[in-house]
């Protein structure tokens, strides 16, 4: 029987990078290659994307679309890593722990759209709390997210890298336009009437991501507590193997004083935490921004488009991106 045949379109990039980097080990898939003189050839593009079970699309948002125009054959299943179909209902939002029919969505999906990385750790928070009624759809949200500069691809790396430059020593707020090119899914996906006031701060390490969001309970229904929305938490992602809830105001993050914004990198795990302050509750959403914030989903959801069972191949690949 013929191996799924897998094939990265921009493969030279951070996302393309470490994907290929988590399929390269594996016997049970044939990676198609592009020569690197081809790379930008549309015919050549056009013969690996149409021969190929499953496409990854890990291009600039225009080049993605221009991508899918090229598909012709109807058994390519693409995975999109751009922006360019995560709110687009004729595409299937690839996180598998949004609600519990999305995983079924995604193995009958010839269309994925990978999820942004902030837009994930955000999302796996706050739409379990919508739906159980504990936040309003209605209610305005913040949210601030600190992440390594890997988040910012080659050029941004390459900064970091080189150094000398004394404003890289510091944490950069960025986006104070206040128009994130993730908001739309973090508003859609959510189920949200408006998008959250979203502050990213870009940092002076290479990965990780942890986004927190404060919430005053004066603001939410009468009887909501810290201990009810972290029950809501833990009951939502209990049989999740890629999601972990932390004890409420979680005491070994306490004892140390400070939160460790890198403690899930090397995998495709995101922990999730609650704390409890007087009157008021903050919640983080921790993840490697290369594993569950861009690759390693992209990979989980090609597992499940195959039929494989969705953690094969997903122990962190050691990248040459690092």
């Amino acid at each position: 029987m013929a191996l799924p045949r897998v094939f990265v379109d921009g493969q030279e990039g951070t996302t393309g990078l470490r994907i290929q980097e988590y399929l390269a080990p594996r016997a049970d898939l044939e990676l198609l290659t592009i020569a690197p003189e081809r790379r930008k050839d549309p015919q050549e593009r056009a013969r690996l994307l149409n021969q190929a079970d499953v496409a990854f699309l890990c291009l600039p948002d225009e080049a993605a679309r221009e991508a899918v125009g090229l598909v012709t054959s109807p058994t390519t299943r693409i995975i999109d890593a751009s922006t360019a179909h995560r709110i687009d209902p004729a595409w299937v939002y690839g996180l598998p722990e949004l609600d519990p029919g999305q995983r079924q969505r995604l193995r009958e999906a010839r269309r994925i759209a990978n999820p942004g990385c902030h837009a994930t750790a955000f999302l796996l928070l706050v739409r379990p709390l919508v739906e159980a009624g504990l936040v309003p759809p209605t209610m305005p949200l913040s949210a601030t997210s600190l992440t390594g500069h890997s988040g910012g691809g080659k050029k941004m790396i390459e900064q970091y890298r080189q150094g000398g430059d004394p404003e890289l020593e510091a944490p950069r707020p960025y986006a104070l336009s206040l128009a994130h090119k993730h908001l739309p899914e973090m508003k859609a996906h959510a189920r949200l009437a408006s998008p959250p006031l979203f502050v990213p701060v870009v940092g002076a390490f290479f990965q990780g991501l942890a986004v927190t969001i404060p919430l005053h309970l004066e603001l939410l229904p009468p009887g909501v507590t810290a201990a009810r929305i972290h029950e809501a938490l833990a009951g939502r992602y209990a049989d999740e193997p890629f999601v972990r809830v932390q004890p409420l105001s979680d005491p070994a993050v306490l004892a140390r004083g400070f939160f460790d914004v890198q403690g899930s990198n090397g995998s495709n795990r995101a922990d999730l935490f609650v704390f409890a302050g007087q009157g008021q509750v903050l919640l983080v959403g921790r993840i490697d921004n290369l594993g569950k914030g861009a690759s390693g989903a992209a990979v989980q959801c090609m597992n499940l488009c195959l039929g494989l069972d969705e953690a094969t191949g997903l122990a962190c690949p050691t990248s040459s991106t690092s």
